[in-house]
């Protein structure tokens, strides 16, 4: 792997792959993607719809304005800051709706997924990637452990962890044949641990969690927590490992 900076698209350029296998998106489809953040996901399918279109949403307007900024030259792509779980989609317009770890975090998922079914065309499909669970995801478990805290109580990413749940979830919004694949690839946090330690600082929960502290307790866990990303530095930079599903289900 060549050594990239640190950063989102970076951070997660192996899932990314992976979604681009399993999603699909032919010539002339006309994609929707979820919780879309700076837009790479939503430009790699405006690629492969070549003469369709993509629309990414999300909630965040400085993503979204970062999105347009990436995009410019890509005529068949669009960005909107909007929230999916009441956004007025057109209805049956999209012949595939995605995500790269974007749907967790609803606050009223039931709503969100029925909105995105409706703005799927009958046969659409909906292909979104996920985190399994907690304690299957080696980069929440080791920073989780250097810190000395244990899970948030704010917004949950493994909220769609359970395949059981998820599927009566989505049956419940009117998607059909609802199929799960196993991803097992590395996060990458950067090429360094410099790196990897600023990248890490700027998560929510981690900001959150020193900011619990004394300084005193800080400083010792922000000590814990370069150990342990010295200790998954290889070759590729800091690597972590995870597991994610890809679930796949189609509006009848």
């Amino acid at each position: 792997m060549r050594h990239l900076a640190s950063g989102y698209d970076a951070e997660l350029e192996r899932h990314g792959r992976a979604l681009r296998r399993a999603w699909g998106v032919r010539a002339g489809d006309r994609v929707l993607d979820v919780g879309c953040g700076a837009g790479r996901t939503t430009r790699d399918a405006a690629r492969a719809a070549g003469t369709g279109e993509a629309l990414g949403v999300d909630v965040a307007s400085a993503a979204v304005e970062r999105a347009r900024a990436l995009a410019e030259g890509l005529p068949n792509v669009a960005f909107e800051c909007a929230d999916a779980q009441v956004h007025p989609f057109p209805g049956a317009y999209f012949d595939v709706a995605v995500s790269r770890f974007g749907t967790m975090f609803f606050a009223d998922p039931a709503a969100a997924f029925a909105n995105i079914g409706r703005a799927l065309r009958p046969g659409g499909r909906l292909v979104m990637m996920v985190w399994q669970a907690a304690e299957a995801n080696a980069w929440d478990v080791a920073v989780r452990r250097a810190l000395a805290t244990s899970p948030g109580t704010g917004p949950d990413p493994f909220s769609l962890a359970d395949p059981a749940a998820v599927e009566r979830l989505l049956a419940g919004a009117g998607f059909t044949g609802t199929a799960f694949a196993d991803v097992r690839e590395p996060v990458y946090y950067g090429p360094d641990v410099d790196a990897a330690l600023a990248w890490v600082r700027g998560f929510v929960s981690t900001r959150e969690a020193l900011e619990r502290m004394g300084p005193a307790d800080a400083e010792r866990a922000l000590g814990r927590l370069r150990a342990t990303l010295a200790a998954h530095l290889g070759e590729d930079g800091v690597l972590f490992d995870s597991r994610a599903w890809i679930v796949t289900a189609r509006r009848p």
